[in-house]
């Protein structure tokens, strides 16, 4: 017997969010991200681009480059995060960008990259072979470019949005084999044994078209040349779970509504502001044909109670058993605003707290919800193979590419759009788990079932098997060569599975679907870190790390970073990231507990073993305590005209396929000036002869910050060398700046 259930809302306000920047129970910090704050000025940005173009020198770039403000979201707290378009002669690159991490006066602390414009132009970059220089003025035009994707997509489609053509420098990206990797058979290929090379350029057409033909969506990105009108690439854009369906499985639940002029609202202005309606909401779409979609209005009703917990039987919308769905709805967007806010202290979707809204009974028998990047909304049908569309993970699946949006950009083409799937699955699975925990404290709880979509299906078969994903028959459990050719859909499974690895683990037992035969290190089976470490690392990596064009290679290298900078250079959550991310054929095993370090005594507790330096660096220090344990490297800090040295010699394995140097810095100065870099510390690399081979970077009294953060500089060019490390400070003859460092470490 079927028990009927009624969807009761509570009359009373949210919980206040105060405690939401509180420590949680669980061990390990609780970085929080940064509240909402204002876009910068044109005076800031501009300040912003001088800054980076004022290191084009060390990066071999000429005058032609330049970067265009592309969008901006809070970072970790008092910080802000400022994601540039890379352009050559004014021109977009694509797939190439900045990601530059600046505190509260505008100072740039970090700046992660995909660098594909190097070779454009004269500076000493240039690698191609030919003429390096491009025309940027086409011979194809904009609507011709339009008129050929509209012909090849769906030359009888109805236009939801209007399409739109940017003229932009395409990359021609090729993947080779990495040295030491050429004779390697196919079958036995990792994700780091291959490259990407740029293999020359084109001046292209990006065209956007947002169309439903046969009353299906069809949206389509495409690159034309703007040359010959040939297409260079093409690929869907539609980021949906698609043939969804769902019914109602939370039972009853309190959601949030208002309650004016004689009536209650399916609206909330304490989660988010602006937006469509000014709040967060959700409408009753009315079967507005999807070819013309309208979010219609928001859901009223006499009484606080709503739905009739059935699924949607076809007749009114607004009724009773029209109001399940929105029931639906709201819940999932509540859980999911709540769940972002107080475990990542992300606000709404985009980070700055703008309200969104989710429309339901879009069309007629719809299967399908989707994000919508136009509206920042979403969209949900009412289905006709399933049993209703607002499950909490396929709204919390949805409303992740929103966040995707709001930061990394990642495309929705190749092992990129995997990556794009993958963090929407992931998002769905962690809203779930929260709010069938509960939906309140500051951590995401242990447990769920790791089964996307699993709710919606008549028959409890899931779209996605987290731990598994070829059960579904198509997806793939680990990284291969050919993973980029197939639909993002099914790409997104090495990493959904690495997911469900580093949070639960995985089994030693050879047939399991939990055992990945490329744990080769001991033990067989990796530990995991829990739901909650896990997507705090994983939403770090992508809101402040992964660009555009971050494919699984570089997203492991970024999460390991990110694990670093949240727990600890070689800490065992950054050791559970790279064993989760070698179980899926990504990147070598390392054993459990352990890290193969290349420096000595990076955390000088052992004092000056394994370093060389200036008198009176290393020690324990009453005003700068270290970032970890007691000792610490301290460079600077006498206010008067001094240098200090700290240098150590190591050999880098030739076969090393990452080598990130990392190490903590903290940057105290008594300096006033916002422009002007008086004291500066030096980190370079020389050869065992003591001849400069390269400078990583170059930090001043201008990156002052309040406490450490990590640094990340990739020494690979470096592979096979004795190098010297090298961190030299120099100070003028007043106002002292403080260069501390602690917890160095290079592991390949």
């Amino acid at each position: 017997m079927k028990i009927r259930k009624s969807m009761i809302a509570a009359s009373i306000l949210a919980a206040s969010l105060a405690g939401a920047y509180a420590a949680a129970a669980n061990d390990g910090p609780q970085t929080m991200m940064a509240p909402p704050f204002a876009r910068a000025s044109p005076q800031e940005s501009a300040a912003l681009v001088a800054a980076l173009r004022a290191l084009h020198g060390n990066q071999g770039l000429d005058s032609d480059h330049g970067y265009v403000l592309a969008k901006e979201h809070p970072g970790q707290a008092g910080t802000r995060i400022a994601r540039l378009h890379h352009t050559y002669k004014g021109v977009r690159v694509l797939g190439s960008d900045s990601v530059v991490v600046t505190d509260a006066r505008g100072s740039i602390l970090n700046v992660s990259a995909s660098e594909r414009r190097a070779s454009l132009g004269q500076g000493s970059a240039t690698a191609l072979a030919g003429t390096p220089f491009i025309d940027v003025t086409p011979v194809i035009q904009a609507q011709a470019a339009i008129d050929a994707v509209v012909r090849a997509t769906a030359p009888r489609g109805l236009h939801r949005h209007a399409p739109s053509a940017e003229l932009v420098i395409h990359p021609i990206v090729t993947r080779i084999r990495a040295p030491g990797a050429e004779t390697k058979p196919e079958a036995q290929l990792n994700a780091l044994d291959l490259v990407e090379k740029i293999a020359g350029y084109e001046l292209a057409w990006l065209v956007k078209t947002r169309m439903a033909d046969g009353g299906k969506p069809v949206f389509r990105d495409a690159i034309v040349s703007a040359m010959d009108g040939r297409t260079l690439a093409q690929w869907n854009a539609l980021q949906n779970v698609a043939g969804v369906g769902h019914s109602l499985y939370s039972g009853d639940v309190p959601i949030q509504t208002t309650y004016a002029d004689g009536v209650y609202r399916m609206f909330d202005p304490s989660r988010g502001t602006g937006g469509y309606f000014g709040g967060m909401a959700v409408t009753d779409a009315a079967h507005s044909p999807f070819t013309a979609p309208r979010p219609g209005t928001i859901y009223t009703n006499a009484i606080n109670v709503w739905g009739d917990g059935l699924p949607y039987n076809g007749g009114s919308t607004s009724g009773a058993n029209g109001q399940t769905a929105a029931v639906d709805a709201l819940w999932g967007l509540m859980n999911t605003y709540d769940a972002l806010k107080n475990t990542q202290g992300w606000s709404s979707l985009d980070g700055l707290n703008t309200a969104t809204y989710i429309a339901v009974h879009l069309g007629t028998n719809y299967d399908n919800a989707f994000y919508d990047p136009v509206c920042k909304c979403m969209y949900l049908g009412d289905g006709s193979a399933f049993k209703g569309l607002g499950s909490l993970d396929i709204i919390g699946h949805e409303l992740g590419h929103g966040i995707t949006d709001a930061s990394s950009g990642l495309n929705f083409t190749g092992e990129t759009g995997g990556l794009n799937e993958s963090f929407s699955d992931i998002n769905g699975e962690m809203v779930e788990a929260y709010a069938k925990n509960g939906g309140t404290g500051n951590a995401i709880p242990a447990g769920n079932d790791w089964m996307l979509g699993k709710d919606i299906s008549p028959t409890g078969t899931p779209l996605r098997w987290m731990w598994k994903p070829s059960k579904d028959g198509v997806s793939r459990d680990v990284w291969s060569s050919t993973l980029g050719n197939i639909d993002p859909h099914y790409s997104s499974g090495p990493n959904n599975r690495m997911f469900y690895f580093l949070s639960q683990g995985s089994s030693a037992t050879v047939g399991n679907e939990m055992h990945s035969s490329y744990l080769t290190q001991s033990p067989r089976n990796m530990s995991g870190i829990g739901n909650d470490k896990a997507y705090r690392i994983w939403f770090r990596a992508n809101t402040l790390k992964f660009t555009a064009s971050t494919n699984y290679a570089d997203a492991r290298n970024k999460m390991i970073q990110s694990a670093n900078e949240l727990y600890g250079i070689n800490s065992k959550e950054a050791v559970a990231v790279t064993r989760a991310y070698a179980a899926v054929n990504v990147g070598a095993d390392i054993a459990e507990g352990t890290a193969s370090e290349v420096i000595r005594n990076g955390s000088f507790e052992s004092g000056a073993t394994g370093w060389n330096s200036s008198a009176s660096v290393i020690g324990t220090w009453p005003r700068q305590a270290a970032y970890e344990g007691s000792k610490c490297a301290f460079l600077g800090g006498k206010g008067s005209t001094n240098t200090g040295t700290l240098t150590q010699t190591f050999t880098i394995p030739a076969d090393a396929t990452v080598a990130n140097l990392s190490f903590a810095l903290h940057i105290d100065s008594a300096e006033t000036s916002t422009r002007t870099a008086y004291d500066t510390l030096a980190v370079t690399v020389k050869s065992a002869a003591g001849t400069l081979l390269g400078t990583l970077a170059t930090y001043s009294n201008l990156n002052k910050a309040a406490g450490y953060t990590i640094k990340s500089l990739s020494m690979l060019k470096y592979k096979g060398q004795t190098v010297t490390l090298s961190f030299a400070s120099t100070e003028d003859s007043s106002l002292q700046t403080s260069f501390v460092v602690d917890k160095v470490a290079l592991v390949p």
